[in-house]
């Protein structure tokens, strides 16, 4: 992979790592066969929350979660793909998200190269919901996920160490088929993470990271580095470009595997506050 193969550099480049095309349709990318994870290793969570429709860019001003913190989730896409390109998993999961939580949950999406926008999006967001707060104060109790696919997963985690810098806490972060541009580290999670997890595959020329670890393992608590295989269960991703599919197959269907960013997506739900549907369910089970 760049960063540590240079024999696929000029592979790499070319085909945009995933997508670098106009955008495309919004709909899922359809599998024909649904490809198999090898193994789990610490996996924490094996079961899939339904996934809820979408809508919303961005939570109302003041939303903020039980304690008067806001909660933020941040994604990135791979590649020289659009944040506002449909096709790809990261946003449908963005959207999902905006949508199920129309209230009380800050959600978007940047281009892995926009790395300094998303971080001065955060102290936007906890400045203006500080409430009269010390800034000090708010930044850490602040509740953020970061989440991201390729390059966008190096990001994540580089991202992840700036907000350690200013002594903001993320409660999640999550990388698919992570990798790391030159001169980054995407293996190390710092130890303002509370949990990680890293989901890869190993075909082909283009892989993601196999593993990654904790800074400091009693303050980061790795979920998994999950591992999936394409060559034997290929996934259809018809609406990907040609040279995607190509040159980065495998790449190319671990990031239009539904499985794989459900999974995702679980984890991500996991840290947000109860949607009132969900609460009302959750009541109506007690009751039985």
């Amino acid at each position: 992979m760049i960063g540590r193969n240079p024999f696929v550099v000029s592979c790499f480049l070319f085909a945009g790592l995933a997508g670098c095309g106009a955008a495309r349709p919004a709909n899922m990318v359809s599998s024909t066969s649904r490809a198999t994870p090898v193994h789990e290793e610490k996996s924490a969570r094996r079961g899939l929350a339904p996934v809820e429709m979408s809508g919303g860019p961005f939570g109302k001003e003041g939303d903020k979660h039980d304690d008067g913190t806001p909660t933020i989730v941040i994604g990135f896409v791979g590649g020289f793909v659009r944040h506002t390109d449909s096709v790809h998993s990261p946003v449908q999961v963005a959207a999902r998200l905006r949508a199920a939580y129309p209230a009380g949950v800050y959600v978007e999406v940047f281009e892995n190269r926009r790395r300094g926008d998303a971080r001065r999006r955060i102290l936007e967001i906890l400045e203006k919901t500080r409430g009269g707060k010390a800034f000090d104060d708010t930044k850490q109790q602040a509740r953020v996920v970061i989440y991201g696919m390729s390059w966008g997963g190096s990001e994540t985690v580089v991202l992840a160490r700036e907000l350690q810098q200013e002594r903001i806490p993320v409660l999640l972060t999550v990388q698919v088929d992570s990798v790391a541009k030159m001169g980054q580290r995407d293996e190390v999670i710092p130890s303002n993470v509370s949990e990680a997890a890293n989901f890869y595959q190993t075909d082909g020329l283009l892989h993601g990271q196999r593993e990654i670890r904790a800074e400091d393992a009693a303050h980061t608590r790795i979920l998994g580095n999950f591992h999936y295989e394409y060559k034997a269960k290929s996934l259809n991703c018809g609406e990907y470009p040609w040279y995607d599919r190509l040159f980065t197959k495998y790449h190319t269907e671990i990031e239009c595997d539904p499985e794989v960013w459900n999974r995702v997506e679980t984890l991500i739900r996991a840290k947000l506050p109860a949607t009132e549907a969900g609460a009302q369910e959750r009541a109506s089970q007690r009751q039985k």
